[in-house]
């Protein structure tokens, strides 16, 4: 079966980079015609899709986030990771990884997820 983790600092400083890695098992990021991505719940609030990486490479951001936003790939590792510039508290959310057939994914019920990771950007 297919696994998703997600791995990184909990806490992470005003300015500073919040830095994720999500850890896969059970397929390679590689398969064709899937999408990786990033996705972020806020305190309060509703999944917020923030970007992907399909297997053959190609990148896409939510574009509020581009500025800031960027997702690679180890595919030695078979891995794929998020770096979010200029944190600010407002970054402050739990961060899942997914994988599914679209790039825009903001429902659990589909595709896969990982559990998410708590992120928490105070000083």
């Amino acid at each position: 079966q297919l696994q998703l983790q997600e791995s990184g600092p909990g806490l992470v400083k005003p300015s500073q980079i919040l830095s994720l890695t999500c850890t896969v098992s059970g397929g390679s990021i590689t398969t064709s015609s899937y999408f990786w991505s990033w996705i972020r719940q806020p305190p309060g609030k509703g999944l917020e899709w923030m970007g992907t990486i399909h297997s053959d490479g190609d990148i896409y951001y939510w574009p509020s986030l581009q500025n800031r936003i960027s997702i690679s790939r180890d595919t030695a590792k078979n891995q794929f990771s998020l770096r979010l510039r200029s944190a600010t508290p407002d970054d402050t959310a739990v961060y899942f990884c997914a994988r599914y057939t679209e790039a825009v994914i903001t429902d659990r019920k589909k595709g896969n997820w990982g559990q998410g990771t708590q992120v928490t950007v105070s000083s």
